[in-house]
């Protein structure tokens, strides 16, 4: 089996040896994914691969003074326009005090707008200013180039394998989250169900 050698001797198994291409051997040939060496470098590339993603949208981020916890916020208000503060406070996990903290950033710069609720007025719905869709359209693009490219080099069936695998480590409650109805803005959510 061909390793590559990652930092701090790491090794990283090749397309064709074990983790490599499921279309070559087939899903769970052998179970050599279980053993605790092939776990381990799962959690290695899980690591990494967040690492090198997110990096891909730090650049601009930081030239803002914004964070990853700006972005997370800018992608999930996108995704969801007009949903609650409650239900971003949900989605992300994070304390009300961070959550305030960068939302009140995005808002006095412009990027995110908060309106009250149409039947309660206290709730606070949140959606993307034009300007705000432009920062999360650009900072998808840097990060989109860079799974193009690992789709593109991986395959169809690998690209299947990786969503379940993803799904499979969520937990329920997170896996709900991505539902198709759960996609739908929250506005349309209620009309829908």
């Amino acid at each position: 089996m061909e390793q590559k050698t990652l930092p701090h001797g790491l090794a990283a198994s090749r397309p064709g040896g074990p983790g490599g291409s499921p279309g070559e051997h087939g899903a769970g040939t052998g179970l050599l994914f279980l053993r605790e060496e092939q776990m381990r470098l799962a959690q290695d590339l899980f690591f990494f691969a967040y690492r090198d993603l997110t990096a891909s949208a730090d650049a601009i981020l930081s030239e803002l003074g914004l964070g990853r916890a700006h972005h997370r916020a800018l992608h999930f208000v996108g995704r969801r326009p007009g949903i609650a503060v409650s239900e971003l406070l949900a989605l992300l996990r994070i304390t009300k005090q961070s959550l305030a903290r960068v939302l009140g950033e995005l808002v006095e710069r412009g990027y995110v707008l908060q309106a009250r609720g149409p039947r309660d007025r206290r709730q606070r719905l949140l959606s993307l200013t034009e300007s705000g869709r432009i920062l999360e359209r650009r900072l998808f693009e840097r990060q989109r180039e860079r799974m193009v490219s690992a789709y593109r080099d991986a395959g169809g069936t690998a690209v299947d394998g990786f969503r379940r695998v993803m799904r499979g480590v969520m937990d329920d409650e997170t896996r709900r989250l991505l539902e198709p109805q759960e996609m739908l803005p929250p506005v349309l959510r209620r009309t829908a169900g």
